[in-house]
């Protein structure tokens, strides 16, 4: 399979959550304790501002992907969701915020998918080959509990120079719908290029912005002429 989507059965995951009512500037208060502030949003629902314990959170929402569903349960209320935005500390990196989408089992929803490369393409090996990757995720429709974690590209289907993978190329569980173009690359080899190349891809592009300011100064001096004719 050149890409096969990643749907292992695990359990439920699910993160026990508090209502907050500290908004604002206050939820800082908040960190300082170990809690991290949320909130669960939906179509359905009234936006709800929660707090998690901050290595719990952590712990599950750094390693799911935003396709991954997450029971957030709050007061004994369980809300299936999906993350749909992370803010981070900008210095370290550790989470600030997370935004969750309530979702229901029974209607279709949009997720991006990332793509995750496994393998390794001979042509890199055979002819110094770069893989280059087109697109990191893959936008999908379906039920909650089909969405995939991930797609799995295997690259040892790259044997030769110009050698693609496309989203149609990928084996998609049932239920699932694409949403982007099928003939959209995931990811293709490219010839290695040499240092000459390079030199002369420089000449090239520096040669290429002489004529606008040769042309530049041509106007300059015709202006120039003009008015010491007046």
């Amino acid at each position: 399979m050149r890409g096969a989507p990643r749907k292992d059965i695990v359990e439920e995951v699910t993160l026990q959550a508090e209502r907050r009512k500290v908004i604002g500037k206050q939820v800082n208060a908040l960190r300082r304790t170990g809690k991290l502030p949320a909130v669960i949003y939906g179509r359905r629902l009234e936006s709800l501002p929660i707090m998690l314990d901050q290595k719990e959170a952590s712990r599950v929402v750094d390693h799911t992907s935003g396709s991954a569903l997450i029971v957030v349960e709050v007061d004994g209320e369980k809300h299936y969701t999906l993350v749909r935005e992370k803010q981070r500390n900008p210095i370290l990196g550790t989470l600030r915020h997370v935004d969750f989408q309530a979702v229901s089992l029974t209607e279709k929803v949009r997720a991006n998918v990332p793509v995750h490369f496994i393998g390794e393409a001979p042509a890199v090996d055979t002819y110094l080959g770069i893989v280059v990757a087109n697109i990191e995720q893959i936008e999908v429709e379906s039920l909650p509990r089909a969405l995939p974690e991930r797609f799995n590209v295997d690259l040892s289907s790259l044997e030769e120079i110009g050698d693609t993978i496309h989203v149609r190329d990928l084996v998609m569980p049932k239920g699932v719908e694409v949403l982007i173009d099928a003939d959209t690359i995931v990811v293709l080899v490219t010839a290695p290029v040499s240092e000459a190349e390079l030199a002369e891809e420089a000449v090239e592009a520096i040669s290429g912005e002489e004529p606008e300011v040769i042309e530049k100064g041509r106007k300059e001096e015709a202006k120039e002429e003009e008015r010491e004719s007046e």
